[in-house]
């Protein structure tokens, strides 16, 4: 931290200095879509995606920053009831994807990812979502191999004293009741941001009538203060904190705390004179107190895997920051820079009601990232443009259990030990649109190198075999893919593919294995292949209907264990809109294949593999109304036929909510309405 940190100092002096101008910058315009209800998500390259998180969406408005990305093709969700599903992106999971959130990591600490980092993110309180798909950049941070996920909030200026205020309010079926106020004041020379959020629903019913575990309660409450000294220079500072709860149905405890603390410290400064365009610098500070119970939403049951009253207390404290420099020029654009990260994982746990209060925190991790990038783009002839980039990053993990076992503790043989990795990352795309053609053309090969994470060295039972655990035995993951995409604009038209095929070196697979304690795990290194992609059109016969749909495909497989486990099936969306600038209308018919290539037996830290899915479809209708530019009205009703289905990436249902011992997977809800108003000035 301690380079972050002096580089930050001497940029703040130099701002500070540079302090005498009266006007200042806009910042970059919000993306906005043309529909007044999203139901797809249009990239506005092949592989990148980037729309306005405030407008409503179909299904109903997102509980989380997962729920969130099931919009754009190639998403699916690990689900385990109502909310805080884990996202998956082209069938790959957890770190793989780099999650960040105002430039910022956060990190869930549930060992078994009960409270993964998009638990703690209200989408409707920022402002962008942008999607990267695949190890196609290396500025954000290590180990992005399937893609990279930010949701930014936009730096509110203002030419003179003012307010703004965005807010909404949401109410549907089974108790859903949102509440969203997003509202900024100031002046040229600075200004002050509060956004805040209050979600809950009750547990839902299927589309048999039965009802799932799956309520929730969740509210945020970030503040920013920024101060624009002068047109191209920006400082700010901001806070937040956070807490909800959450029952689940295919979880054998609850979420009943996902307390979060966030402070963020942000300095850039551009234009200046020559190619050199911008400095940026941030500092965050991210810290997550997770409780799991089995009492405090459900009552334990006698004779299921917990009969007893129990609790387990995790926190991951996530600090660091980046200095970032940009260059610009006729026929180049350069980015580099540095990003550091370091992590701290305490846990206690205790049988009895709230009894783990009592009990000390245990430090079991510690973990630290420094890494250094650099992303050119090259303009060799007009409308072509070459990019490449190279990331290197020093990785250390420090195993600080004293014991492992669970019910039957022994000796850590690793207690005390730090491993440290070099693993170097790169890229290079070309990006082309020819002479008198409207489609855009990109080809990329990209090499991610990813140290396992938290959840895969301290998880499993055992490590691979020979060794005395995960830990000491996982090795890093390597990924070598190749991207190639296409974006086709004229006229009425919209149409876009994006392909891959990538082979991974010592992929981290779980295996679960039946013992007499239960089921136990063992993560191991295989290689694997994966191909795929995702294609969509869009057609507007007149200025006022929009045809559209997307399809999304993912397999895999692995070495010597063959189909890869927990790969999303072959997933068709279709959505209809008239819009006439006043009123507008919608539907969305998502069809989901049957998947009947799984591996039982095999899966992720989340879980396994739970055998083969009939597939679905699902119709969903929508409409909306503008009373003013600034008061809008939208409504809708999901699985509008009342379908019973489950999706195939699912946890099962346990015995302490009813199900049966053998795995049931837990359907998704039934015909459910909502309501959501919006405003703005």
């Amino acid at each position: 931290m301690r380079p972050l940190c002096a580089a930050l100092i001497f940029f703040l002096s130099g701002t500070c200095a540079a302090a005498d101008g009266a006007t200042h910058h806009r910042g970059e315009a919000v993306v906005t879509l043309d529909t007044l209800v999203v139901t797809d998500i249009t990239p506005t390259l092949a592989m990148s995606f980037l729309t306005n998180t405030k407008l409503p969406r179909q299904p109903v408005p997102a509980s989380d920053g997962a729920d969130y990305l099931k919009t754009v093709p190639g998403f699916s969700l690990i689900r385990s009831g109502g909310t805080n599903g884990d996202p998956v992106l082209r069938g790959m999971f957890g770190s793989r994807l780099n999650l960040l959130t105002d430039g910022g990591h956060m990190q869930g600490a549930c060992p078994a990812r009960m409270d993964n980092a998009l638990s703690y993110v209200s989408p409707e309180t920022y402002d962008r979502l942008e999607v990267i798909k695949g190890p196609q950049t290396v500025l954000w941070g290590p180990g992005a191999s399937a893609g990279t996920v930010r949701f930014e909030r936009d730096i509110p200026f203002f030419d003179a004293p003012g307010a703004q205020f965005n807010g909404s309010l949401t109410l549907g079926s089974f108790g859903r009741d949102d509440e969203v106020i997003d509202t900024a004041f100031g002046n040229a020379d600075a200004y002050a941001r509060v956004t805040a959020n209050r979600s809950q629903s009750g547990d839902y019913a299927d589309g048999d009538g039965n009802d799932v575990p799956s309520a929730w309660k969740k509210w945020n409450a970030d503040v920013a203060f920024g101060w624009t000294p002068d047109a191209d220079s920006l400082v700010e500072v901001s806070a937040g904190r956070g807490d909800g709860e959450a029952r689940y149905a295919g979880r054998g405890m609850d979420g009943s705390q996902f307390a979060r603390t966030s402070y963020g410290l942000r300095a850039e400064r551009r234009n200046f004179e020559g190619a050199f365009d911008k400095i940026e610098a941030r500092m965050y500070h991210n810290d997550v107190d997770h409780v799991m119970d089995n009492y405090t939403l459900r009552e334990p049951v006698a004779g299921s895997s917990m009969p007893m009253p129990m609790a387990s207390n995790v926190a991951q404290r996530t600090r660091g920051g980046r200095v970032a420099f940009a260059w610009e020029a006729d026929a180049w654009d350069l980015n580099a820079g540095f990003d550091v990260r370091e992590s701290r994982h305490r846990t206690r746990s205790a049988m009895g009601r709230d009894a783990y209060r009592a009990r000390p925190w245990s430090t079991d991790a510690r973990s630290e990232n420094l890494g250094v990038f650099a992303e050119l783009g090259w303009k060799p002839a007009p409308r072509q443009r070459l990019v490449g980039g190279l990331r290197l990053d020093r990785a250390a993990v420090q195993d600080e259990r004293a014991s492992t076992g669970g019910m039957r503790p022994r000796p850590n043989p690793t207690h005390g030990a730090t491993r440290r990795e070099t693993l170097p990352s790169g890229l290079v795309r070309w990006e082309v649109q020819p002479d008198g053609s409207a489609t855009m053309w990109h080809l990329g090969l990209g090499h991610v190198q990813r140290m396992p994470d938290y959840w895969e060295l301290f998880s499993p039972t055992f490590g691979p075999a020979g060794s005395v655990n995960a830990f000491a035995g996982l090795e890093p993951e390597r990924t070598t893919q190749l991207d190639v995409g296409m974006h086709y604009r004229e006229g009425r038209w919209d149409a876009w593919a994006s392909l891959y095929a990538g082979r991974i070196r010592d992929y981290l697979l779980f295996e679960y294995v039946q013992g007499s304690m239960g089921a136990v795990t063992r993560a191991t290194n295989v290689d694997a292949d994966t191909h795929g992609g995702e294609l969509g059109v869009e057609f507007r016969p007149t200025g006022e209907w929009k045809l559209g749909g997307s399809l999304a495909y993912a397999w895999g497989s692995i070495d010597g264990v063959g189909a890869m486990p927990q790969m999303p099936p072959l997933e068709a969306r279709f959505n209809t809109a008239y819009d006439n600038r006043r009123w507008s209308i919608g539907a969305l018919l998502r069809v989901v294949a049957a998947q009947d290539r799984v591996n039982p037996g095999y899966g992720n830290v989340v879980g396994q593999d739970l055998g083969p899915t009939p597939g679905f479809a699902v119709f969903s209708v929508n409409g909306g109304y503008r009373f003013t530019q600034r008061m809008q009205l939208a409504a809708g009703i999901d699985n509008l036929f009342d379908r019973t289905y489950a999706e195939h990436l699912n946890l099962a249902g346990n015995s302490a909510f009813g199900y049966p011992g053998e795995p049931v997977r837990i359907h998704e809800p039934g015909r459910s309405a909502w309501l959501k108003l919006n405003y703005k000035f």
